[in-house]
């Protein structure tokens, strides 16, 4: 049978990133992608204008509904915006501990536009991070939950993955992507967890179409999950960003950061004809 994914996340107008980014993921990697929003944004490839977030009853009530009925494979969750919320989905997930999750700690879109309100971060950290199979902070959301320095090397990467795992989730994918090209000329991320530390190497793809990356990651793993150990999902889903990333000047969509290509490889059949 197909799996169940459901993202519990943010909207995107434009289509590149958060709820948008998510269920055109599940799509592409062959599992039927559900969503529960937890705020509405205004936003484009340029920058974000302004988010509602929704009530946290509100955003539980959707989460319920959809265990209720749906057999849920894996969730991912992206934006969160408040600690009420934040705190709902905490609430939510943990009647489910058979569920994995991942969970992209989403705080800054692309444009340095803030995705969340201050009291969020720790209640991301407290309440959402123990829960979750699998955190993937890029390096500024690293910083953010250890409260440090951002790591700029492959050494520093490396020195907070424990305090990155030691915040309770089973594993950590700390994201590289952003690193100074003078640190990689390849984009490096490091999973750390049971197995211990793999580091994850592909080319740099240079675009400025960016928009979702993180998502677009998050969503591919939680996909990749419902059928692969989560160590070959991690692989799996970089592999696919990198392809989607590659693929992504064949769209034209926007005058800032645009989305990656999420149907690169099911499109290829439409182009042929």
């Amino acid at each position: 049978m197909i799996a169940n994914v459901l993202t519990i996340a943010g909207t995107d107008p434009s289509g590149g990133a958060g709820i948008s980014a998510d269920l055109k993921t599940f799509s592409a990697l062959g599992t039927y992608g559900m969503a529960a929003i937890t705020a509405v944004v205004a936003q484009n490839t340029v920058g974000v204008r302004s988010f509602q977030p929704l009530d946290p009853a509100f955003v539980a009530d959707q989460i319920d509904a959809v265990f209720d009925d749906v057999t849920v494979s894996a969730v991912k969750i992206g934006m969160v915006a408040t600690a009420g919320i934040a705190e709902a989905v905490a609430s939510c997930l943990s009647k489910h501990p058979e569920c994995p999750v991942v969970l992209d700690p989403v705080m800054v879109a692309k444009s340095g536009d803030l995705l969340l309100k201050q009291d969020a971060i720790a209640a991301i950290r407290d309440k959402l991070v123990p829960i979750a199979t699998l955190i993937t902070p890029n390096l500024s959301e690293a910083a953010v939950l250890l409260e440090k320095e951002r790591p700029d090397s492959i050494d520093t990467m490396k020195a907070v993955l424990p305090e990155l795992h030691r915040l309770g989730a089973e594993w950590v994918m700390l994201k590289g992507g952003n690193l100074p090209e003078a640190a990689s000329e390849n984009s490096i991320d490091f999973l750390y967890g049971k197995g211990g530390t793999e580091m994850l190497s592909a080319p740099r793809i240079r675009t400025q179409n960016i928009h979702g990356t993180g998502c677009t990651l998050s969503a591919a793993i939680a996909a990749y999950m419902t059928r692969l150990p989560l160590p070959d999902s991690v692989r799996e889903a970089k592999a696919y960003l990198t392809e989607a990333l590659a693929e992504s000047g064949k769209l034209d969509v926007g005058h800032g950061h645009g989305p990656v290509h999420h149907f690169h490889n099911l499109w290829k059949s439409f182009a042929a004809r």
